[in-house]
């Protein structure tokens, strides 16, 4: 972007989003030619340039780490007088309106450990140039809203890299002297630099096709190691179910006659939908019963359809500049979840997905990197890669469907997509394309892209036994967060139904839309005060506050409709009598069992909903509930109602787990239900304290023929000291050792573990030799989780803290980006005992003082201690 930026000689410049300026300058073409060396690559490129509008300003390309070989205009070489860098953007004052630039640099793939750009993984050479990594392969204007047309030519040695690929469709190859070959591509669609791909190597195809609605023949492959090839069946059956769902719900047909995909060992992100030429993390494309849990399949499916669905909501439509990411992401996963939603349980899907909205979003919300769906500025656009901006702005397109209606809805997302197809937008132009396509005002609504903040939404319920009468009354308010101390009223969208408690019944669910701070709403019939289930579907991301007796909530977790709420009013007994105990009272666990008993013993129920329903809340979240979080106090609250509930149940738990016990693996449902409620009757046995509860984890263990059954086992065990704890663990690792991704649950699994000397678990487990932290799967399997663990990692003695500073400062010389996401745990500091939360300050202090620091880690380390 051309913007206005401000910075002092301490910190590097922050980009604002009010700064942006259309280019100076467009490259409606651009030729690339690489010969591809791990140790030493050239780039030589051919830029079409014209200047956009009147203006005398030269031409800057921007750099990151590249030294010119040579310079040419128009075919003329340029002298070193005739261009200069200015901290690694390369100026070229032009004189006239169209020109063709030409560059030449070289680069080494085998030394990039960032893994932005061109970098070496596996034997592979491959790319990620999201969001500023194509400034690291050449000289370019590497922003978002400059748009080229891509034509590419891969030269490289034939023996180390038989498979050539890029963005596009091939259109030539051949056989070069002194056993290289080369292989062009040509990309007919506009696209920006970020898309921009190519992957070389030794690789076997899953070769398989897709026809479209109008009858085209697409060629789809996903690309792997030949000894992965047998793990990649689902991820292909995940990619064609995708390509038909987006003609059947979006009437979007892929463009293309190739689409591909590879898998590569080191990634920094989950995958990357590059313009045809898909990169994905290995983790979201192998699978196999044996190395692959139920979870890891369904974030497979989700991951390749989201990458897919970018085709449309990210690559034909892009994003103007860096803070519209939402744009694309947040679209983007709101698709991704309606067709995971539509591939299995609608109702699991939604309570997964509110789970992670929640665990993830609503902490960065309430604390000191909060910012707006769609931010005001960075100092490095890599830190927005943020729940807030993919999770909750996924939320925001959730609501105005809701609002719309589903015909409306799609109505403006056909225009959304007719109006701007092959354009860089806005999330405003979004919007606006709803409004349009749909007919609805929705200017109040636009404040869920501009302000940060959970909007918190109290409910008090008023009855009138003489008039049948019920008043609700919804007050809300968002919280002050950085920048912002005052937030006006949000458009807020409540589903709600009203249960007469004799029946059982209501009269029907409501959708009202708050737009004034405070809503009064009176609806009349009711002879005895009704059962409120309130935010049903979790229409809306808010916390809701309403005063609901233990009762209310047991009625509703037996009678609700709304699964949703029907499993957020079991939740809310739960936290309700763990909160209570926390804070001094004694355990009331009579309802929370009753209401366990009745769930689990229910026929009627999904066995997968069952699952979600009776385990109880995460420690994180528990401490989210708190004004000043006790981790201490809520693991031992939270393991004596495990236990109550795993005692008083034992018999039930057992039955379960028996039942559930298939013969043979099965992706059904059916079949993936009963292995997670398997997993949960497994929890409670063993928390009951039996006496053969750890000999019946390591039996399930010992015969499981999935990985699902098997990490729930090894998962259990690892929270004890028994001796088959430490029989699991040798075992596991011994099976599946030199099987990176399973390596990586091994690693997890002890990180997470609920054991009072994790801490040094961990510390030694970084010694390990199979811990490499420069792979960035490895690096958050063993320091990630840890951060994770909220028991652990604030051990009061503050070890846990300093181990995961001296990780970020050492990783932080590696890859910047991976490092900078560890710091935000550190960064809750306010939210604890003043013992710890000095402890966690010192830790952010080290950091950010550290001499070199990147400005990824250096902006979360000083945003979290301002």
């Amino acid at each position: 972007m051309e913007t206005q930026t401000t910075s002092t000689a301490a910190t590097p410049p922050v980009i604002r989003r009010e700064d942006y300026r259309p280019p100076l300058w467009l490259v409606p073409d651009i030729s690339l030619t690489f010969d591809l060396d791990p140790q030493a690559t050239r780039v030589a490129a051919r830029l079409s340039v014209t200047r956009a509008g009147a203006h005398d300003r030269p031409l800057r390309l921007d750099g990151d780490g590249l030294t010119p070989l040579s310079v040419s205009v128009d075919g003329k070489a340029l002298a070193p007088a005739d261009w200069r860098m200015d901290e690694g953007t390369l100026i070229i004052a032009l004189p006239g309106d169209a020109h063709v630039v030409e560059t030449l640099v070289e680069i080494a793939p085998a030394a990039n450990t960032q893994l932005m750009g061109l970098y070496a993984s596996g034997g592979l050479l491959c790319t990620q140039c999201e969001p500023e990594g194509f400034r690291r392969i050449t000289f370019f204007p590497d922003r978002p809203d400059v748009l080229s047309r891509y034509d590419v030519t891969l030269r490289a040695s034939k023996a180390a890299c038989p498979v050539l690929l890029a963005n596009g469709d091939p259109v030539e190859q051949g056989d070069l002297p002194d056993g290289h070959h080369w292989a062009r591509w040509v990309d007919p669609f506009p696209k920006p630099a970020y898309l921009f791909a190519l992957v070389a190597g030794d690789l076997a195809c899953n070769a398989d096709s897709f026809t479209t609605m109008s009858g085209r023949t697409v060629k789809l492959g996903i690309w792997v190691k030949a000894e992965d090839l047998p793990r990649t069946s689902h991820a292909m059956t995940a990619l064609k179910n995708s390509m038909a769902w987006d003609e059947r719900v979006y009437g979007r047909e892929y463009d293309l006659d190739v689409f591909n995909i590879v898998a590569v060992a080191d990634f920094n992100f989950g995958a990357m939908e590059n313009k045809g030429l898909n990169i994905f993390n290995s983790r979201y494309i192998l699978a196999d019963p044996e190395t692959a849990t139920d979870p890891d399949y369904d974030a497979i499916e989700s991951v390749v359809a989201h990458e897919y669905f970018h085709n449309w909501s990210g690559d034909r439509v892009t994003c103007r500049d860096w803070f519209q990411l939402s744009l694309k992401e947040g679209f983007t996963v709101y698709r991704d979840q309606t067709f995971s939603a539509d591939m299995a349980s609608a109702a699991v899907k939604r309570i997964e997905d509110v789970r992670v909205l929640r665990a993830a979003q609503f902490q960065e919300d309430g604390g000191p990197l909060a910012h707006p769906v769609r931010p005001e500025s960075y100092m490095e656009i890599s830190n927005f890669y943020t729940a807030t901006v993919y999770n909750k702005g996924a939320e925001l397109i959730r609501m105005m469907a809701l609002l719309l209606g589903p015909e409306r809805f799609r109505k403006g997302t056909d225009l959304y997509f007719d109006r701007h197809d092959g354009q860089a937008v806005t999330c405003e132009d979004f919007v606006k394309a709803m409004e349009d396509g749909g007919d609805i005002d929705l200017a109040q609504f636009r404040l869920w892209y501009s302000q940060a903040g959970t909007p918190r939404v109290t409910v008090q319920t008023r009855h009138d036994p003489a008039t049948g009468a019920v008043t609700l009354t919804l007050s809300q308010s968002v919280p002050p967060t950085p920048g912002q101390a005052s937030k006006a009223p949000m458009a807020i969208p409540i589903k709600f139904a009203m249960f007469d408690p004799a029946t059982g019944a209501h009269g029907g669910e409501e959708v009202v839309l708050l737009t004034e701070a405070q809503t009064e709403l009176t609806r009349a019939g009711f002879t005895q005060a009704p059962v409120l289930s309130i935010n049903r579907g979790f229409a809306a991301p808010i916390i809701v506050e309403a005063e609901q007796s233990a009762q209310d909530l047991a009625f509703l977790a037996a009678r609700d409709d709304d699964p949703f709420s029907r499993y957020e009013a079991m939740q809310q007994l739960m936290i309700n009598g763990l909160l209570g105990h926390i804070a001094g009272g004694p355990l009331e666990s009579d309802v929370i069992v009753e209401a366990v008993r009745r769930t689990i013993t229910d026929p009627a129920l999904d066995r997968s909903f069952v699952a979600e329903a009776v385990r109880l809340p995460s420690e994180a979240y528990l401490g989210d509930q708190m004004q000043v979080v006790d981790p201490d106090a809520i693991h031992a609250a939270r393991e004596a109602l495990m236990g109550e509930i795993g005692r008083r149940l034992e018999s039930e738990w057992r039955t379960i787990h028996a039942d559930c016990a298939r013969n043979g693996f099965s992706l059904s449902p059916d079949a993936r239900a009963a292995r997670k409620l398997r997993g949960v009757a497994l929890s409670y046995v063993v928390a009951s304290g039996a006496s053969d509860g750890a000999a019946l984890a390591f039996d399930q263990f010992d015969r499981a023929d999935n990985m699902t059954e098997r990490q729930a086992a090894l998962a259990i065990l690892a929270n004890g000291a028994s001796d088959e704890r430490a029989a699991a663990l040798a075992r596991f690792y011994e099976r599946y050792a030199g099987n990176a991704l399973v390596i990586d649950k091994w690693f997890q699994t002890q990180a997470f573990a609920f054991h009072p000397e994790t801490v040094e678990i961990v510390e030694a487990l970084g010694q390990h030799p199979d811990f490499k932290l420069s792979n960035p799967n490895r690096a958050r399997s063993l320091f990630g989780a840890f951060a994770g663990n909220q028991w652990s990692f604030n051990r009061k003695d503050g070890k846990g803290y300093a181990m995961v500073a001296d990780t970020i400062i050492a990783l932080d010389k590696l890859n910047p980006q991976t490092a900078a996401r560890l710091v935000p745990p550190l960064g809750r500091w306010r939210r604890f005992d003043v013992a710890r939360g000095a402890l966690m300050r010192a830790a952010l202090e080290r950091i950010a003082a550290t001499p070199g620091l990147s400005k990824d880690v250096l902006e979360q380390a000083t945003k979290s201690l301002a």
